[in-house]
């Protein structure tokens, strides 16, 4: 069982990756929380996953009775929300109240693009003192691919500075979603720049793990018929080599 936490309900993102499954995706940021009512849900499901028949209603298999983690992710960036950190306290603090932290994990997935804001930091220090976890976003490493698959105007060099940041603070994973764009595959060009990328990340020493997946459900954006899932056999190729330079990597098809 992982247990997400939607910030933002009005499906609203500071980016627009073109593989999003979202519908209706507009840009901006999440509204504002009622931390009452994010409380009452959060109590609520914990309570009927820990005390009540859900497992049972759902014909869960007995081994796989176990909440693996709490992820916030959803319908957009969810460090947009105005009281990130306030948030991720609340959230942490019930968790452990209610005997699910430390033993199931705390996972932030973000695309990074506001850890340079102090509001932001606030919320990686909390979701460090619960023993919790970053997974970054870094689809590309050159500035064409990221206008191109994440419509994004965070630099890449920008991008790296905040992932560097987020390391400092939390536990901070790389995700890459890899893609059949055009029907260009992976070019020989995203390839290199991805490679020399991790190159620079490995002289900093502290981001040990690499996280490589493929679309596997329809994209929701005007870009869904150009885009296609990489091959096993690509993204096994790329592993390899990220685990020639050290890291430790985890292949999702």
């Amino acid at each position: 069982m992982s247990l997400g936490i939607n910030f933002n309900t009005n499906n609203a993102c500071n980016w627009r990756c073109v593989y999003c499954q979202v519908n209706n995706l507009t840009l901006g940021a999440a509204p504002a929380v009622d931390f009452a009512l994010l409380e009452q849900e959060l109590r609520y499901f914990l309570n009927d996953l820990l005390h009540g028949d859900f497992y049972d209603r759902f014909e869960v298999p007995a081994d796989r009775r176990i909440i693996k983690d709490i992820a916030i992710a959803g319908d957009g960036e969810p460090s947009t929300l105005k009281q990130f950190a306030e948030a991720i306290e609340l959230i942490g603090s019930i968790a452990t109240q209610m005997g699910v932290f430390p033993n199931s994990d705390f996972v932030l997935i973000t695309n990074g693009s506001l850890m340079h804001q102090t509001r932001v930091q606030k919320g990686l220090e909390a979701l460090s003192r619960y023993g919790g976890q970053v997974w970054y976003k870094f689809d590309s490493a050159t500035e064409a691919g990221r206008r191109r698959f994440n419509n994004a105007s965070l630099s890449c060099q920008a991008s790296l500075d905040n992932l560097l940041i987020s390391s400092r603070l939390c536990t901070t994973k790389v995700q890459t979603c890899l893609f059949d764009f055009d029907q260009q595959g992976l070019t020989e060009q995203e390839k290199t720049a991805y490679l020399e990328l991790l190159h620079k990340i490995k002289a900093d020493g502290v981001i040990k793990q690499i996280m490589l997946y493929t679309v596997a459900r329809q994209s929701k954006q005007p870009e869904a018929g150009r885009i296609a899932p990489l091959p096993a056999a690509v993204l096994h190729a790329l592993a390899d080599e990220i685990r020639g330079l050290g890291f430790d990597v985890s292949v999702s098809i």
